[in-house]
Formats: C-alpha cells, structure tokens, sequence
C-alpha cells in the first residue's frame, strides 16, 4: 500500500521523486546550517568558493537522475533552465548587496538572513511554478504571453540596465517603520529584540534592520521571479525540471552571492546579455512556431544560451579590466608627475 502511495502521479511525477528532491534539499539546508555555518563567522572568498562550486556541481548531476528518470531532451531542458536561473540570480545578487550595504548588515550576519530568505523562497517559488504550471496546463496560449513578456523585459532592460537601484527611495521600507517598532542598530543575530519604548518606558518588542533585510530579499526575490519563472516554462512546462532547476539554481545564491561581493563591479556589462538572453528564450516559441517545429531545439537552445552568457562574462572582464588598468595608471600618473 506505501509503495502504490510513492507512485501516484503528482503534476505528472511520480511522488516518490518529489520527495526524494524535497529530503536532498532539506539534507543540504540541514548541513548548511547545522555544520558548515552553526556559528555566526564572516564567510571568506575561499569559504563561499568552495560552497558555490559544491552547489554547482549538485546542480549539474542532478541532470544525471533526470536522464535516468527521462531522457535526452529532458535533460537539456534541465540543464538550459538551471544556467539561466543562475545567471539571472546575478541580478538578485546586484540587490542583494544593495540591501545589505544600505542596511549596514555585518558580513558575519549576512548569510543568517540569505538562509532564512532562501527557505521563503522556496515556498514562493513552488507556489507560483505549481500556478503557472496549472494555467499552462488548461491553458497553453499562455505561454505565447510569457514569451511576449520576456522579450519586452529583456528590451526594457536594455535601457535600464545601467541605472542604479536606489533603495533609499523605496516606499516599502518606509512603509515598514512607520507600521513597526524598529531599532536603528543591529542587536546581533537577531531580528527581533525586547527593549523600552523610548516614549512611554515600556518594554516593547522592536524588529531589527536584519528584519528588514530580510523582508526586502524576499520581496526582490518575487520581482525577479516574474521574470524567471516564464523563462522557465518557455523552456520547459514540465513542473518538476522547473522547479528542480529553479531551487538547485537557488541553493548556491547565498555561497555565489559571498564568493562575488568583492568583484561585482567586474560584472558591470551582465545585465546587458541577461536582457539578450531573455529575448532569446521569448523568441524561441515564437521562432518554433515560424518553422513549424513542435518545439525549439533544446541542444540550440543550451549552446546558444551558453553564447551569449560568455560573450557577456568575456566582454565584462575586459572591458572592467581596461579600465581599472587606466585608473591605476592614472593614479600613478598623479603620484609621480612628469618633471
């Protein structure tokens, strides 16, 4: 009776494989938290390095349970979908660390807040791929939407994509301190601690700028997912190598996020081919559609995904490069004037 309980379908799986995904996640969570980062400690480069490199590689040979379960093409469409998750999670990243600049979150604190972020992530996510994958299902016109949709977000990012985010500016967090108690210092680990009410004495319960950290990284992580998940599913409708490429892609942000901190700024023109890239996977259907095939095909679509990824990596490291070349000269220059 357990065994015919593990093979009913669930969003076309088997239940037994979402289960044996929902143990590998909480395992590695579990030994995220509980092991690698029980204490609170500033994570270095080597550290997150490491972390990063080990959540990459569990990414990738997942696919090798997806073609054991699926085939061929399933496993491209898992592979494409995992590379563009992680590479429009640069852009959270670009947030992330605005938000903990403006927030004045300690290093040592930082990755607390990304794991608690991680875990309402998840939810959200699976929450709005098993909508999406509901809709998809009775109704397919939709993805003809998404697809419209990307391409218009990857033009629209085209013109923004060199504008800063100002998060002083943003009307949830004044929002936030005018409806909570909030301390303008970090009391430690916590988001939330117990002190006197300035005005009347009274012990009150005050939320912490972790709190708020926290609740602008979920909120982020929403806007963005209204661009990736469509991305997804003009990739794939299949709900389980959605989601699966979508928190294998997340697991490794906090370890990616403390691994590029210090060079963010080597990345400066990403944007511009993360814009390329979701007019490309818009297109796609679009493109099937003209040559009157069932679908694009899913090895194009990973080379091609993989082109334009490290035209934009490449062209962003030479040119930051160059120019951080040109200002040491410069400074050098200032330094030692010609006589």
């Amino acid at each position: 009776m357990q065994l015919e309980l593990l093979l009913i379908l669930f969003l076309g799986k088997p239940l037994w494989m979402w289960l044996l995904f929902i143990f590998l996640v909480v395992a590695l969570l579990a030994f995220d938290l509980g092991v690698l980062n029980k204490d609170d400690h500033e994570i270095g480069i080597a550290e997150s390095l490491k972390l990063s490199a080990m959540y990459i590689t569990l990414g990738l040979a997942f696919s090798g349970f997806i073609y054991w379960q699926m085939d061929t093409t399933a496993t491209a469409q898992y592979l494409t979908a995992f590379v563009v998750e992680k590479t429009l999670a640069m852009d959270n990243i670009f947030v992330i660390a605005l938000i903990f600049g403006f927030f004045a979150i300690p290093r040592e604190y930082q990755h607390r807040v990304l794991f608690w972020g991680i875990l309402g992530v998840i939810v959200l996510r699976g929450i709005m791929i098993g909508l999406g994958a509901t809709i998809v299902d009775q109704y397919h016109w939709v993805l003809y939407f998404f697809a419209g949709f990307l391409i218009l977000t990857g033009i629209k990012m085209l013109f923004v994509a060199d504008k800063e985010h100002k998060i002083e500016e943003n009307g949830l967090i004044r929002f936030l301190k005018r409806r909570m108690n909030v301390t303008e210092e970090i009391h430690g680990h916590d988001f939330f601690v117990k002190k006197p009410d300035p005005v009347t004495g009274k012990i009150k319960r005050f939320a912490t700028p972790l709190l708020l950290a926290l609740v602008m990284i979920e909120i982020a992580d929403l806007v963005f997912a209204v661009d990736s998940v469509p991305a997804v599913f003009t990739i794939t409708t299949d709900p389980y190598i959605v989601y699966t490429s979508n928190i294998f892609a997340i697991l490794g942000l906090r370890a990616l996020y403390f691994a590029l901190d210090a060079i963010l700024h080597r990345f400066a023109y990403l944007k511009y081919a993360l814009s390329v890239l979701l007019m490309f996977i818009g297109s796609k259907i679009f493109i099937a559609w003209g040559m009157g095939w069932e679908k694009f095909p899913p090895e194009w679509s990973l080379g091609i995904t993989f082109l334009i990824l490290g035209v934009g990596v490449g062209y962003s490291l030479w040119k930051t490069g160059s120019g951080a070349q040109q200002t040491e000269a410069k400074a050098v220059e200032a330094r030692n004037p010609a006589e």
